[in-house]
């Protein structure tokens, strides 16, 4: 293979169908930006929409904007809108609280679903907080076992103790993207349902939670949808399960008439009834311009950029190190790989620091990987060459021996 030049790069992004999608987003002048998949950048219209919401619908229209601005529905409307992006009906997602306090309504509701099944099933290398959530449940309502096994015995151990499968569309470490469709599928000949955690993926690869007969799942606001630090996060629910669907947070927005001020609760019909307190205006007015922009772009198209801007970074780091220095541990065939490249280093912490040093920002995960994230709405194919030739240049020069990138800061 000849060798990639930077110019090779730029002819590339000359030819982009989706060049023009970096101008809708904020991004400061001399830094490669690789760390989408823990927070997503400023769309650029973000700024004037949160200015307006503060100055005029709640500096001038104070209380009155709830009615007048549609402040009331505003997460069921953004719901409908992230729905399209991962293959849902509009009236089968919600915006509400956080990832977290999601997924634990909708295990409990799985659990309750699943009466006499007494077991949540997932995967010993799912995210953190998904195994916190999971054993929480799981402490709260007493008798129930959390057994995190690993990924490939995942389908024999599907059997009738098996409430909910808990699984994660895109491995957060290497960027292995599950076989959601098989999954579910082996799930429901158990009896089980199927709940996926879409953090990896709403916004970045093609989602079709239909399609795959997917019975629950969450989804972050942040991360590839752009709606900023602590953005919301949205819950999806199959319709033909709403009807059963009871969720164990009771709050006065997933009541069927909050303003009948009822002292008794009754849930409301459909998704409606996953939100429960006052929902975050501001908060969800920001991810509303982050969702715009990612379906402007359309899933398809970035789906087909982030296969070009892994491929190409894996490429160059094969120019670069020949397998030498460095380990890519994500999967080399783009089918099985998310919107991330992940390799291993021993000093994986300080070479991310000396590389942000630089310019060049991905991140960290504990014990030595640092992780690539490409987020093709505003991501360049030159900025994935100079991502390569900087750590190339960190690596071989052992740059990240400097005392300051060692200290390891609470944030990695």
């Amino acid at each position: 293979m000849p060798p990639i030049h930077r110019s090779d790069c730029a002819a590339l992004d000359a030819a982009d169908e989706l060049a023009w999608c970096r101008d809708e987003f904020l991004l400061p002048e001399g830094v490669v930006y690789l760390d989408g998949n823990s927070l997503g950048a400023l769309p650029r219209r973000t700024p004037e929409r949160l200015r307006r919401l503060v100055e005029e619908e709640w500096g001038r229209g104070l209380i009155r904007s709830w009615n007048a601005e549609g402040w009331v529905d505003l997460a069921l409307r953004l719901g409908a809108a992230i729905a399209p992006l991962v293959g849902a009906g509009g009236d089968e997602v919600v915006v509400a609280d956080s990832t977290s306090v999601n997924l634990f309504k909708l295990l409990a509701a799985a659990l309750r679903m699943r009466r006499g099944r007494r077991e949540i099933l997932t995967d010993a290398d799912n995210f953190p907080t998904d195994l916190y959530v999971a054993q929480g449940v799981a402490d709260l309502l007493g008798g129930v076992e959390v057994r995190a096994i690993p990924r490939a015995r995942l389908p024999e151990a599907l059997d009738e103790r098996v409430a909910v499968l808990m699984l994660t569309h895109v491995d957060f470490r290497t960027g292995e993207v599950l076989d959601a469709a098989s999954l579910t599928a082996a799930a429901h000949r158990a009896g089980a349902l199927a709940l996926w955690d879409l953090a990896h993926s709403a916004g970045a690869l093609p989602v079709r939670l239909v399609d795959w007969g997917a019975d629950m799942a969450v989804g972050c606001g942040y991360k590839y949808l752009n709606g900023g630090p602590g953005a919301p996060s949205f819950a999806f629910v199959a319709r033909r399960l709403q009807p059963e669907l009871r969720q164990p947070l009771w709050g006065w927005f997933g009541h069927r008439a909050p303003f009948d001020f009822s002292p008794r609760y009754l849930p409301a019909e459909g998704i409606a009834s996953l939100q429960s307190g006052t929902p975050p205006v501001v908060g969800l007015a920001a991810l509303e311009c982050g969702v715009a922009t990612i379906a402007r772009a359309g899933v398809e198209r970035l789906r087909r950029k982030s296969v070009a801007l892994t491929e190409l970074f894996t490429a160059l780091l094969d120019q670069e190190f020949g397998g030498r220095g460095i380990e890519v541990v994500s999967p080399r065939d783009p089918e099985r790989r998310g919107s991330q490249v992940s390799i291993r280093h021993a000093e994986g912490y300080a070479l991310t620091q000396a590389l942000i040093a630089r310019g060049v920002i991905p991140d960290f995960r504990a014990p030595d990987l640092i992780r690539f994230g490409f987020a093709p709405a505003y991501l360049r194919h030159v900025d994935v060459f100079d991502a390569v030739a900087a750590l190339s240049e960190v690596v071989w020069t052992e740059a990240w021996r400097r005392p300051e990138f060692l200290r390891r800061a609470r944030v990695t």
